[in-house]
């Protein structure tokens, strides 16, 4: 990825985003820990803002979610967050692609017991999903959290709607893509299809849908029933 996004919400002065997490982030010590160990590595842009990770373990709270799904796993900070935030008999399907990467979030996973909630596919994320649906598994999910390739975003919100129950919930990260939605001298593959995505779930009558300018952009996708 090329884009100049940097890990908390855009548009807050350096002075206000320290005073939000002052008086808001609850950020655990291994979370905390996990997030510093990611911050040294070579694609560390990739990592999810601290206030946005706990925005997703609220949702998950707020909503009773039991069984989630992660597309886009990177070294487990969401992951970790959104498992901490599950009931005791909750479960998330985890997916991604490198097990370089994964290797880091299997290791927190364990510190934090709650490896034995996370189902960790390497795969392409598409092939997960599509299996899932074919094992059976068609509006059984509460909560589907997106954050990886840009390109597949479409297809991730098409077998994540199947697999979702009525009422449940989707987020996709980085809908804001470092304010470049807005520069149309940008034409690259990545940013053309944020742009689509945006511009086709604003009609989408199969969600009710609200864009929250939190980390790099989350936009949350009710499924109607």
């Amino acid at each position: 990825m090329n884009q100049p996004i940097e890990n908390e919400s855009l548009g807050l002065s350096d002075e206000l985003y320290r005073y939000m997490l002052s008086v808001s982030l609850r950020e655990s010590e291994l979370l905390g820990q996990l997030r510093e160990e990611t911050s040294t590595q070579t694609l560390a842009r990739m990592q999810l803002a601290p206030e946005q990770a706990q925005f997703l373990a609220f949702l998950v709270k707020l909503t009773g979610a039991r069984r989630v799904i992660e597309v886009g796993v990177f070294t487990g900070y969401s992951s970790l967050a959104v498992a901490m935030a599950l009931p005791q008999d909750g479960s998330m399907v985890a997916c991604d692609v490198s097990e370089e990467w994964t290797a880091i979030a299997r290791r927190y996973w364990e510190e934090a017991g709650v490896s034995d909630r996370i189902d960790l596919r390497i795969a392409p994320a598409t092939e997960t999903l599509q299996s899932l649906i074919n094992d059976g598994a068609a509006g059984s999910f509460d909560f589907v959290f997106i954050d990886a390739d840009k390109q597949s975003y479409s297809n991730y919100v098409d077998l994540a709607e199947e697999l979702l129950r009525p009422g449940g919930l989707i987020a996709i990260d980085n809908v804001l893509w470092g304010g470049l939605v807005v520069d149309e001298s940008r034409q690259d593959e990545e940013t053309k299809s944020i742009r689509a995505i945006n511009r086709n779930l604003a009609t989408d009558d199969r969600f009710d849908i609200s864009l929250v300018p939190i980390g790099d952009g989350v936009t949350l996708l009710h499924k109607r029933s």
